[in-house]
C-alpha cells in the first residue's frame, strides 16, 4: 500500500490555478511575451506562473486578467489562490505570532468535524492532551522554531477542544503506535498522568482507542500523523509544515491507510494493558 505525498494536493491545486491562467491568457490571442509586456514583467515570471512554480500575488492575478480583458475573473482566481496557499502551511509562518491563533482554528474545525479518524505515531493528538503534557510538549516546539511563546493560551485553547468529546454528538476513532506510550516527551510524573488520562478517556462513547503494538505483523508503515475530517479533509503534520488534503483520491487514500493501520491495532483490554505497561515502566 502506498500514500501520496502530502504536499501533493497542493502542488495539484496551484497546477489548476496555472491552467486557468494559461487558458485567459489563450483565450486572449495573447503570447506569453505579450502578456508580459502588457503585465510590465519579465517573460520568465509568466513562465513560471504558467507552470506553477510561483505563486502568483493578488497584484499578479489582477493586472494577468486585465492584459487579458478579464477583470470580472479577478476576484474568483484571487479566492482560489488564497485558498491554494492555505493548504500548505509553514508552521512557522502560522506560528509567526505564537501558537494561540492556530489553536483555536483547529478547535473550530473539530467543532464542525462529526467524525473523526486520528493517526498518530509520536505524541497523543491535542484534544487527548492533559494540560501539563500539552505545555510540555509546546514549550519544546517554541524553542524549536523560536516563535513567540504564549504557550500558557495556546495550552488552553488546545485542551478546550477536549469539550467535543463530551457533547455535539462528535466521534473520534484514534489510533496510537506504541511509541507514542513509551517516548519520554515529558517528565515521568507528567507521562504518567497523560498515560492514565488515555485510560480515562477510554470508555467515553464518543472515543474509539486502539493502539498498534510494536510487535504486530506491519501492513502500513508507521506514518506522520493525520487527522480524516468526516471523509472530506485529510491534515498532515509533519516537522514543517500543516498539509490540508482535499482532493477526494488523495483523502480516499488517507482512508484506505487508517483502515490498514485499524487491522494492526489492539483495542479494550488489550490497548489498556499497553498502557499501563508503559506506565510501570515510568516507576
Amino acid at each position: 500500500m502506498t500514500t501520496a505525498s502530502p504536499s501533493s494536493s497542493a502542488q495539484a491545486a496551484r497546477e489548476a490555478l496555472a491552467v486557468r491562467l494559461q487558458h485567459l491568457r489563450k483565450d486572449a490571442g495573447l503570447t506569453g511575451k505579450a502578456l508580459s509586456a502588457r503585465c510590465g514583467w519579465h517573460p520568465a515570471k509568466t513562465t513560471r506562473i504558467q507552470k506553477g512554480m510561483a505563486a502568483p500575488s493578488d497584484a499578479d492575478i489582477r493586472a494577468w486578467c486585465a492584459a487579458c480583458g478579464a477583470d470580472d475573473q479577478a476576484d474568483d482566481l484571487i479566492a482560489t489562490a488564497r485558498a491554494v496557499d492555505s493548504m500548505y502551511m509553514e508552521w512557522r509562518r502560522l506560528h509567526k505570532d505564537g501558537m494561540r491563533k492556530v489553536q483555536e482554528d483547529w478547535y473550530a474545525l473539530h467543532e464542525q468535524t462529526l467524525h473523526c479518524r486520528v493517526y498518530v505515531s509520536s505524541l497523543p493528538p491535542g484534544f487527548l492532551q492533559t494540560p501539563a503534557f500539552a505545555t510540555a510538549l509546546m514549550e519544546q516546539i517554541t524553542r524549536f522554531q523560536g516563535t513567540p511563546n504564549d504557550v500558557a493560551e495556546a495550552v488552553a485553547a488546545r485542551v478546550a477542544r477536549s469539550r467535543f468529546l463530551y457533547e455535539g454528538g462528535h466521534r473520534y476513532v484514534v489510533l496510537l503506535e506504541e511509541s507514542v506510550l513509551r517516548y519520554r516527551t515529558a517528565g515521568p510524573e507528567v507521562m504518567r498522568g497523560q498515560l492514565r488520562h488515555l485510560l480515562d478517556v477510554m470508555p467515553l462513547a464518543s472515543v474509539s482507542l486502539g493502539v498498534i503494538p510494536f510487535t504486530a505483523q506491519r501492513t502500513v508503515w508507521p506514518l506522520e500523523a493525520f487527522y480524516v475530517h468526516d471523509d472530506t479533509t485529510a491534515v498532515v503534520e509533519t516537522l514543517t509544515a500543516e498539509i490540508k488534503v482535499t482532493q477526494p483520491r488523495e483523502v480516499t487514500d488517507y482512508v484506505r491507510a487508517f483502515a490498514g493501520l485499524a487491522e494492526m491495532a489492539v483495542y479494550g483490554d488489550a490497548a489498556r494493558a499497553l498502557i499501563r505497561a508503559a506506565i510501570d515502566a515510568l516507576e
